[in-house]
């Protein structure tokens, strides 16, 4: 196993003194949040990568509530939709509205002009808003009557599946679903998870008293650090084979395209940079692995008789593939 390379300078203290930083957000979010660690932690790296989440749960895990919570910390401006079959793309976007005192059409903006946006049950949409949703993602602007109207920045989507229902739903292609930089699975919480969340019920149901801990200049700040993180060749080469594993495992289907490792690269160093590193290493690849590849794999139907899951496999994959 070689070396990883390491670098540093001011580069690096600015790294290590966000890193403390993003500490004190995780802490801030865990008062109203119980446990869920490494899912904020991807949420934030997700952020700061500048992508977008998918959050599959099932009612009642807190999937708003951490968002909510996120965004209070990192002082961001939030929005909610709650998706329903009847959503017009207008709904979500905006639209023109003639203004009888200037006796000129003005756009009246949409939800989607924030920092946060919290679509909820992203899949009750019907495809054509759900489309309109996610060219607005991918190109951060929404475009009426010819005019571009840039989205604010940052602009994260965390967007939400229930994994359990399908009546009354439109599900997501897994060409818009690989549109997601990071898809994580919020579970249910551990037994003294609970109990914790059913005694503090009072003091977590109630976001009043939350207080912002960093500012929107600073995650600018932090997106423009993560940039700066340092991939060594042979850790690029090692995202290279995990994902090419992906498409010659035995149960896979269609594998990760190369967008699929360039989220695993992103999301690698904006991991790094949350751990107060300045370089990635081969266990931050591995910490993102499952967040950045399980929704783009797609499983052969013998899989699915084996009760093989896109988790097994990547599991399978990071035993197999020999890190740098």
């Amino acid at each position: 196993m070689g070396e990883v390379k390491k670098w540093g300078g001011e580069g690096e203290t600015n790294i290590k003194f966000y890193s403390t930083i993003i500490e004190k957000v995780i802490e801030n979010v865990q008062r109203k949040v119980i446990g869920k660690r490494k899912e904020l932690e991807l949420i934030l790296a997700t952020l700061f990568s500048e992508g977008h989440v998918l959050l599959e749960g099932v009612p009642g895990v807190a999937k708003t509530l951490i968002a909510k919570s996120i965004a209070i910390s990192l002082g961001l401006d939030f929005k909610r939709i709650q998706a329903t079959p009847d959503m017009l793309p207008s709904d979500i976007i905006g639209f023109m509205i003639f203004d009888a005192k200037e006796s000129r059409f003005i756009f009246k903006k949409g939800p989607i002009f924030t920092n946060i946006l919290f679509v909820d049950e992203i899949n009750r949409a019907p495809p054509k808003t759900q489309a309109a949703l996610l060219e607005a993602m991918q190109e951060r602007q929404v475009t009426i009557e010819g005019i571009s109207n840039p989205l604010p920045k940052p602009f994260l989507v965390i967007a939400t599946m229930n994994p359990i229902e399908i009546e009354g739903t439109f599900p997501l292609s897994e060409a818009q679903v690989d549109r997601f930089l990071a898809k994580v699975e919020i579970g249910y919480p551990t037994l003294s998870e609970t109990v914790d969340i059913i005694s503090s019920y009072e003091k977590i149901s109630t976001l009043d008293d939350m207080k912002p801990v960093l500012t929107r200049e600073d995650v600018l700040s932090m997106i423009m650090l993560t940039k700066s993180v340092y991939v060594e060749q042979n850790i690029l080469k090692y995202i290279a084979a995990i994902v090419e594993a992906t498409r010659s495992h035995r149960y896979v289907r269609f594998g990760a395209s190369p967008r699929g490792a360039i989220a695993l690269y992103l999301l690698s160093k904006a991991i790094a940079l949350i751990r107060g590193r300045d370089y990635v290493t081969p266990d931050d690849v591995k910490y993102v692995t499952y967040a950045a590849l399980s929704h783009r794999i797609i499983m052969k139907g013998e899989a699915k008789v084996s009760n093989i899951t896109p988790y097994d496999v990547i599991n399978d994959i990071l035993e197999k593939v020999e890190p740098p």
